[in-house]
């Protein structure tokens, strides 16, 4: 695979010599190595790759597409017999003739002119640079050496008198320090290799230690021991510590699949006969190394989908006024807890029309059913299993097996795929991934005396119903109306068949699946938990409504609940599974930025700011009662931890007149008061606000600047102009404020 990477590079860069280097000194190790084990095939075909390399190492020929297409092939050959040297122990029956005669037939051109390699210099020559010696006496020397006189140059000059020993010794130590600087550094090892068995085992054992942590911290919460509970916080620091080092070595960069993507779209494109570039961007981006595995099928076909049906052909995309070369996009990034992975092309988009005539002819859909479907429905019609636009069907495409396939194999991983495409334009497929899917934040929660878990990626918000709230029947479906919004409710007990809930009280979690959201009616919301997902057994995976099961602190199995199962089971999100959101053009989703989801607030004297979800921890209310001070910090007892608060108006400093904020009526003191948490490596803090307004998923864009430190910038939100909070400018000066020595110790260890 890197040799593949390599000689892509070295096509679009022919002069890089340390690339070219590099693929000679590999090819040349096979090659000694084969000869040394006697697989005589692999030897021959690796000789006849290392004359053609060192021609072009040597500037005696220029790299063409022809020598890179049988270099390429080369490389082809060797794996394929390395593979057969690991299942059978030989170098396999096929001896590659043709290529070999291909590859001596392409060094025979004419050598070309090249620049000598910069070389160390000879003893005479820096005797002469310093004048130690004229030139004619060292060529005296060098000609008694080709009569046959066995002595070095150095002797026979000291021998005669014409350069002092102390000189000759001045000189080999200038000559040894020129040859050092040419060498090149070799950089110190700073990796080892573990195997990836002994991995997966450590990642187990890790997991357990988190269920034996969750243990100890539920029996510490029933036993009044100081001690105790101590000795459990610092377990809890540790474990969670432990956890993150374990996960980062199960943790590769997306390149690790990316790096095969330039030579597939080269082949496939001169298959076609198309020019394509491809840009990367992010690929350092990191994720568990069971995802990486899961997606190298969905980005194959993705990336061959995007060559064979999206990219013209460059006579169509000259006649469009684009360029000939056609540019597939491959990016990825970290965005609120997941990974996300984009790939895009500026092809010709996709035809909504064309896919409705495609499905009537192929039967997947009626007549009455096409006329009804949105533009957003007839784009998503590619997922459909059997379903393809191709003409004809060649060895790219053209089956109808390979959408619904990415399809089905993204979601076995806990995520999805988005299709956003404009004709003319081009396509963008947006893939969400979770971060790992081993250990995950979950919510707990009881219904029909039963607990089960809620994955918090999916998690919105969560309301308590008190007995003056109810809940409303419309055409006997239940909702219930949040912030002026309908919310269609589902009850777990009612769904999952276990004893009606209670007619009145209870709790709503608000979910999002698909890009809906809905309630999910449970009895009580317990806690919050890091949780070790065990896989369900075969004989359960036909249960839908549930992702897996994990092993609570009491020993107790607890199912985990699988939010887009449980939609469609309850009919909130179609069986289809077709809401994947086609919200706007690939042009107007640019311009108009990224969506996410904000929390609204009231700042001091009347104004809004909006707080990004993506760190908030928990929201909660405590009685104003029970703030305490801790010298002249405020704080609050939380979870058996003494919590410091901090108000939102000593964050945001005030920038108006006092008879302008004497003006603005003040809000009553209500009896609770409303917290945002924030949790950042073990240590919590909660940032106290007047009112929350409203929570609302909207795309940012700002339209002005930061009027104060602490905001970065200001937006349009439900009509009224609203501040930014800068999240990571608080965190950071108020962890630092309130836990020096924690600060202090992250900056000696970062």
């Amino acid at each position: 695979d890197r040799l593949d990477n390599e000689l892509v590079a070295l096509e679009t860069a022919p002069d890089d010599r340390d690339t070219l280097a590099s693929i000679f000194r590999t090819i040349h190790t096979i090659k000694g190595t084969c000869g040394f084990l006697g697989f005589g095939r692999l030897e021959k075909v690796a000789h006849a790759g290392e004359n053609l390399l060192s021609k072009l190492r040597d500037g005696e020929i220029r790299l063409t597409p022809e020598r890179t297409t049988a270099l390429l092939a080369m490389v082809d050959a060797v794996r394929a017999m390395l593979g057969a040297i690991e299942r059978e122990g030989g170098d396999g029956r096929e001896d590659y003739a043709g290529l070999i005669e291909r590859l001596k037939t392409l060094q025979r051109e004419a050598p070309a002119a090249a620049p000598a390699a910069a070389a160390v210099p000879s003893l005479g020559e820096i005797l002469v640079q310093q004048g130690v010696v004229p030139p004619a006496r060292v060529e005296q020397a060098l000609a008694r050496q080709d009569a046959g006189d066995p002595r070095l140059v150095g002797e026979i000059l000291v021998h005669e008198g014409a350069v002092p020993p102390a000189a000759l010794v001045d000189a080999l130590k200038a000559q040894k320090d020129v040859a050092r600087e040419a060498k090149a550094p070799v950089a110190a090892e700073t990796s080892i290799r573990v195997d990836v068995g002994l991995l997966d085992q450590l990642m187990n054992l890790v997991g357990e230690l988190v269920l034996t942590r969750n243990q100890v911290l539920q029996y510490a919460k029933t036993v009044d021991d100081s001690r105790l509970a101590t000795t459990s916080q610092r377990l809890n620091l540790i474990t969670t510590e432990l956890q993150e080092g374990v996960m980062k070595t199960r943790m590769q960069p997306i390149n690790n699949i990316w790096n095969k993507v330039p030579r597939v779209v080269r082949d496939l494109a001169l298959g076609v006969g198309k020019q394509i570039r491809v840009d990367m961007v992010g690929k350092e981006t990191e994720l568990d190394k069971s995802l990486i595995e899961a997606m190298k099928d969905p980005l194959t076909h993705l990336v061959r989908n995007c060559v064979d049906h999206g990219i013209e052909t460059p006579v169509a995309r000259s006649a469009r006024g684009k360029p000939a070369e056609g540019v597939l996009t491959l990016r990825a990034y970290h965005e609120g807890g997941q990974v996300i992975v984009e790939i895009s092309d500026d092809g010709a988009g996709i035809d909504p029309h064309k896919l409705k005539a495609k499905a009537l002819a192929k039967g997947l859909i009626g007549a009455e059913q096409a006329e009804a479907m949105s533009e957003r429905e007839l784009t998503n019609l590619i997922f459909l299993p059997g379903f393809s636009t191709a003409e004809q069907v060649t060895n790219i495409s053209g089956r109808g097996v390979g959408m619904d396939v990415v399809k089905t194999n993204i979601e076995k991983i806990s995520g999805n795929i988005e299709l956003h495409s404009e004709p003319g334009r081009g396509t963008l497929f947006k893939i969400h991934l979770p971060l790992t899917l081993a250990i995950v934040p979950a919510l707990i929660v009881t219904s029909g005396e039963q607990r089960f878990a809620i994955p918090q990626g999916s998690l919105q918000e969560l309301i308590r119903l008190d007995d003056g709230q109810r809940i409303e029947d419309i055409h006997g479906a239940p909702v219930y109306r949040l912030r002026g919004k309908l919310l269609p409710l589902v009850y777990l007990a009612r769904e999952l068949g276990l004893e009606p809930a209670a007619a009145r009280g209870g709790n709503i979690v608000v979910l999002a699946a698909d890009k809906r959201r809905f309630g999910l009616v449970v009895d009580a919301i317990n806690d919050t938990q890091e949780i070790v997902v065990k896989p369900l057994s075969t004989l359960l995976k036909g249960l839908t409504v549930f992702a897996g099961a994990t092993v609570m602190g009491d020993g107790r199995v607890v199912l985990i609940l699988d939010i887009l199962g449980l939609a469609q089971r309850a009919r909130i999100v179609a069986e289809t599974r077709d809401a994947h959101a086609l919200a706007v053009a690939v042009s107007a989703g640019d311009a108009a930025g990224e969506h996410c989801n904000l929390l609204l607030v009231r700042s001091p004297g009347d104004g809004r700011l909006a707080i990004p979800l993506s760190q908030v921890a928990r929201l909660e209310e405590f009685p104003r009662a029970s703030l305490e001070y801790a010298g002249h910090q405020q704080v609050v007892q939380y979870r058996r931890q003494i919590l410091p608060l901090i108000q939102l108006d000593e964050v945001l400093p005030e920038r108006r007149t006092p008879d302008r904020l004497a003006a603005v009526p003040a809000l009553p003191e209500a009896p609770v008061v409303q917290v945002v948490v924030y949790t950042v490596n073990g240590r919590s803090l909660g940032l106290v606000v007047e009112q929350i307004i409203d929570i609302v998923e909207a795309s940012l864009s700002l339209s002005g600047e930061g009027s104060r430190e602490g905001v970065l910038g200001t937006t349009v939100l439900q009509g009224r102009v609203t501040e930014l909070f800068d999240v990571q400018r608080f965190l950071e000066r108020t962890f630092a404020a309130l836990f020096p020595h924690a600060a202090a110790a992250q900056r000696v260890t970062g």
